[in-house]
């Protein structure tokens, strides 16, 4: 009895180390976000002051209406058409290439996975070089303009390098495997074709990784600031990041119009994975369970 109530009271204690330990962290790593969203609404006198305001006490719109009257708006745009059109392309893609190489029995289907766990191996600096000379070289007709250019300083040129993300189909892989092959036998046998059978049956047991692929891809393709810095020159295919860095290499001492891009730039994401949050869960705790 003694020995079920000190073992009782142990995890009792560890439990609240443990969420002690946890608040601590979240603090720790939720205060960067909270310095930049409430600096964006200080002065400049604020911000700059010897002591340090942790709540601004003159709040202000100034930093936002200065960064409006840049094309802050047509940065934002750029950066959610590539980051938008790249998880969903990059979903879709993962997901079919993953089904096949999990369900499918195909000649060099070893091999072709091979060379997908080797592609996820190289770092993106090496082959930048090569996909810089291949966006320069496929055609793309510009309607803005009515003339053939390349695929180089366009959205296109940051969104499909991202769509064959070697990391996705891997992901998709995996949980694709946990799908019962008895149950594509059966959806064969009563008629359903491929499509089908992969819109209603496969893709719905998917969901959750499908989820997760979805904010990884998301944050990844809204945080590439090497990519894009390569793709984009042109200040009307800017994006997000590189107009920020733009204003702290012209602004380097106006910290609140800084803040105030970089809060702008976070909103986004926070409300992908505040959608994705539940798929997201059940995606990683899936791939825990099956080790």
């Amino acid at each position: 009895m003694n020995n079920s109530l000190t073992k009782g009271g142990r995890s009792n204690g560890y439990r609240v180390f443990a969420i002690v330990i946890l608040i601590l962290l979240a603090i720790f790593f939720i205060f960067p976000l909270y310095w930049i969203i409430t600096g964006s609404f200080k002065t400049a006198m604020a911000i700059n002051a010897k002591v340090p305001q942790w709540f601004p006490l003159e709040p202000t719109l100034d930093n936002y209406l200065r960064l409006f009257k840049r094309p802050a708006m047509h940065w934002m745009l750029n950066t959610v058409v590539i980051a938008v059109a790249a998880m969903l392309l990059t979903c879709l893609t993962a997901s079919l290439a993953g089904y096949a190489l999990a369900k499918k029995r195909f000649y060099g289907r070893k091999i072709l996975f091979t060379l997908l766990i080797c592609a996820m191996a190289l770092p993106k600096q090496v082959i930048v070089i090569p996909l810089l000379q291949e966006m320069s070289n496929i055609p793309f007709y510009d309607f803005d303009y009515g003339e053939w250019a390349t695929m180089h300083d366009t959205l296109l040129a940051v969104i499909l390098p991202t769509v064959g993300w070697p990391f996705g189909v891997f992901l998709m892989k995996q949980f694709s495997e946990t799908i019962p092959t008895e149950i594509l036998e059966a959806a064969r046998v009563d008629g359903a074709g491929e499509i089908r059978t992969f819109s209603t049956i496969v893709f719905p047991m998917i969901k959750p990784g499908v989820g997760a692929l979805a904010i990884f891809t998301f944050v990844n393709t809204w945080n590439d600031y090497f990519l894009q810095l390569i793709m984009l020159t042109s200040e009307e295919s800017w994006t997000i990041s590189l107009g920020i860095a733009r204003l702290q290499g012209e602004m380097a001492s106006d910290f609140g119009l800084i803040m105030a891009g970089a809060s702008l730039a976070a909103i986004p994401i926070v409300t992908i994975f505040l959608l994705f949050q539940k798929y997201f869960t059940q995606g990683i705790t899936m791939g825990a369970v099956k080790g």
